[in-house]
């Protein structure tokens, strides 16, 4: 069966927009911490920890641009809002560093919070429930994501690393404006009326007002904090982190708890006990995967022969050119899983879907068995090989696909109507953790033994699998229904 076997005319539209969003969010992402480590003279441990706070930030208000979308702005509306506030970051970006690169962190911070769960809870609105072109769908979109990855590094990166930093930056903002007039060109002809208004509406708008002035206040603060207010630096950062996380929750919990205990069924509170715990296992997975753009990419400036020849031509490769990997595999192989899904399904020998994160644990533990050996090599004789670091994104990108896709799809399939882009915004709450435990992770690679760093990874992975398969019986029961 085509990947692309009939699929809504609508998907294709969001297929793009999400590719320039992304174009535009890892463009910046493949400079964040080379430019912290650069020109503004932060340590290993500072870059580390403000790339984990960023990481983990763009996965939390989520939360809160799903809810509101949900009762107050309707999905469609939210996304643009969001487009907005990310083309201002990204051009902030390309400004002088100070006030400049914390506020425009902010932006992007705010602005994908309202752009991300909406975009991909439009998306499952394409589908009826029981639509076997869903999974297909969803991967269809997710290949959109990873060939907007897979251009920025090349192009945002070039331009940074070898031009200009403020050139790089200015790129992602271009790619931003792109997506967002591409939308607005083509949203009402292909998507009709779907999500344009709130699931639930609500007329009280001091709560949104009051959320959206908490989070932006708790940011400035964390901004202020990493700028060196002492006021600020005497707390603890996991304390912001915890108390975010908090605050969040329980006062979105609050407002959404009285039609939750009026209207939902014991099986629809069982399918939302299922999100959460799939959000529990996709932090150990993301924790991992996220340094990507911490630890491997210093491994590949500091601990890599990036030294090539083309047509007579030697040059070093700009070390942000990695994070283009996994991008391309994504691209390459994510017909193939959807094929095989499909394929296995009709057989009726489709794994599950807490299986397939267990697969995908196991699979992203081998690729950093891998760079154990790579960290080895290089203790031995030097910079090492690039495709080391190939081989750890191929096998972290194999487990990628039997895990994000599939929590995608699962949380639409799962999550009760009036609450969809709200459990898209729980489930990209395993994005929050593992940003702020994969940044502070990182901050230890310059104290620690590369060979021993990089086995931590590898041993929480396995683990975390053997537990999720030990869980998977439960799990199947809630997913379907079963007391």
């Amino acid at each position: 069966m085509s990947l692309h076997h009939n699929q809504p005319k609508g998907l294709f539209l969001l297929f793009f927009v999400e590719m320039w969003e992304r174009f535009s969010y890892y463009g910046m992402r493949a400079l964040l911490v080379l430019y912290m480590v650069g020109p503004l003279a932060f340590s290993t441990e500072k870059a580390s920890q403000v790339y984990g706070w960023y990481t983990g930030l763009v996965y939390l208000t989520p939360l809160l641009g799903g809810y509101i979308a949900d009762r107050y702005l309707g999905q469609r509306k939210a996304i643009v809002l969001g487009g907005i506030l990310m083309a201002l970051g990204h051009f902030a970006m390309a400004f002088p560093p100070m006030p400049f690169f914390f506020g425009a962190m902010i932006l992007l911070i705010m602005g994908n919070g309202f752009f991300k769960p909406n975009i991909s809870t439009v998306v499952g609105s394409l589908y009826e429930e029981n639509d076997p072109r869903r999974d297909g769908g969803f991967t269809i979109f997710y290949m959109g994501i990873n060939v907007g990855a897979f251009f920025s590094p090349f192009i945002c990166s070039t331009l940074g690393e070898m031009v200009g930093w403020h050139y790089g930056f200015g790129a992602a903002g271009v790619g931003m404006v792109l997506g967002l007039a591409m939308y607005l060109w083509g949203n009402k002809a292909l998507l009709g009326d779907k999500m344009m208004k709130p699931s639930t509406p609500q007329t009280n708008y001091w709560v949104p007002v009051t959320l959206v002035t908490l989070m932006v206040s708790f940011l400035v603060i964390t901004a202020m904090q990493f700028n060196g207010f002492e006021i600020f630096s005497r707390v603890p950062q996991w304390v912001y982190g915890i108390a975010a996380v908090l605050v969040l929750i329980g006062m979105a919990y609050a407002y959404a708890s009285k039609p939750v205990k009026s209207t939902l069924t014991q099986v629809e509170k069982q399918r939302i006990a299922v999100i959460f715990i799939m959000v529990f296992f996709a932090i150990f997975f993301w924790t991992a995967f996220e340094q990507a753009g911490s630890s491997l990419t210093l491994f590949a400036k500091n601990e890599t022969n990036r030294w090539i020849s083309l047509f007579g031509w030697r040059f070093e490769m700009p070390a942000g050119w990695f994070q283009s990997l996994n991008p391309f595999f994504i691209v390459l192989l994510a017909p193939f899983f959807s094929s095989m899904w499909i394929n296995l399904a009709e057989k009726k020998k489709e794994p599950s879907s807490p299986v397939k994160f267990a697969i995908a644990l196991g699979l992203l533990a081998v690729g950093f068995i891998v760079m154990i050996a790579a960290a080895a090599a290089f203790q031995r004789s030097g910079p090492v090989s690039v495709l080391w670091l190939v081989g750890a994104y191929f096998f972290h990108t194999l487990g990628e696909l039997c895990l994000s896709p599939v929590g995608l799809s699962l949380v639409t399939k799962l999550a009760p109507v009036q609450f969809g882009s709200l459990m898209m915004g729980v489930y990209f709450l395993s994005s929050v953790a593992a940003g702020f435990v994969g940044g502070f992770f990182a901050g230890n690679y310059d104290t620690v033994n590369h060979t021993t760093f990089f086995m931590i990874p590898t041993a929480t992975g396995l683990g975390a699998a053997a537990l999720l398969l030990l869980l998977t019986p439960k799990i199947r029961k809630w997913m379907h229904g079963v007391h």
